[in-house]
């Protein structure tokens, strides 16, 4: 079995806002440094989110995303990678197709864009206010990321909320993208009109009816369920994420006291099951990224 890739999402307050651990997405050098500690507990991939702006109503296009602010992707992606060796993946898959394509821009080697509509609904604590996000993404647009990605010489992160995502892979593909080493993450447990149930099921699921030939990554937003799928993801032999955005409780009703601990965690659940946990370097020979460091 191949070595164990370990992604790490962890700038985001939007999914837990109540978690006053993670630092405010303005501070910048405070957010690079979580990504520099998980990076050397064992995380081979850094996925950021950068500062954004999130909408608060539907616009006339009939999304309600985040709004990029580039130059802050670009100071956040340089404090990290100045520090140590980690691939970085770029976040916000709902983000405009305009705007995102600006990202490519900046070097990264991954991006990940939302191969199924986006509806995201997070309240994790009634009292307060709901975090939202909704956009459609049609198979022209996701073409038009491939085309894109290509010429930026970008990795794309497939993000597959349900399956309905694999028959756009499967028609992104037949117009001739994404052939090579295909990187898709199942998300399960998001809440919103695009959830998935937190369950092993739903995982078997997912796995049996994945694409031939995909790499698969998953992500699971569900501190009671998050540990053992994610152990049932090794087992099978796919790659894992943790970190702030996706489970940010190293136990019921405690945060952990930064990202480091979670990949700690998720790097002795792997040792315990006999895998080996993929270097960054190792990581993009299995993913065939077109950059090394």
């Amino acid at each position: 079995m191949e070595k164990l890739i370990i992604t790490v999402a962890a700038d985001s307050r939007t999914s837990y806002p109540h978690n006053n651990l993670c630092p405010p997405q303005e501070d910048i050098a405070a957010c690079a440094q979580q990504y520099v500690d998980a990076a050397k507990a064992g995380a081979a991939i850094s996925h950021i989110h950068g500062r954004r702006t999130l909408e608060e109503t539907i616009q006339s296009d009939g999304r309600m995303v985040s709004r990029i602010h580039h130059a802050d992707w670009k100071k956040l992606h340089h404090m990290i990678t100045d520090k140590v060796d980690t691939i970085m993946q770029y976040g916000v898959a709902s983000a405009r197709i305009e705007e995102k394509i600006e990202l490519m821009k900046l070097g990264p080697d991954m991006m990940a864009v939302a191969f199924n509509a986006h509806d995201e609904y997070f309240q994790p604590v009634p009292t307060l206010p709901p975090k939202r996000m909704m956009a459609i993404h049609p198979v022209e647009e996701l073409i038009a990321y491939a085309q894109a990605a290509e010429e930026h010489k970008v990795k794309l992160e497939c993000e597959c909320f349900q399956t309905g995502a694999f028959w756009h892979l499967d028609f992104v593909r037949k117009a001739g993208y994404l052939k090579k080493q295909t990187y898709v993450t199942l998300f399960i447990g998001w809440p919103g009109g695009t959830w998935m149930p937190p369950t092993e099921r739903a995982l078997q699921f997912f796995v049996d009816n994945l694409p031939p030939d995909v790499i698969w990554n998953v992500s699971v937003m569900n501190p009671e369920k998050q540990w053992s799928i994610l152990a049932l993801a090794v087992a099978l032999g796919g790659h894992v994420r943790v970190g702030y955005e996706d489970n940010p409780f190293i136990a019921p009703g405690e945060f952990a006291k930064n990202n480091a601990v979670l990949v700690d965690r998720m790097v002795g659940i792997a040792q315990r099951l006999g895998r080996e946990v993929a270097t960054p370097e190792e990581a993009r020979k299995i993913l065939g990224l077109q950059r090394s460091q």
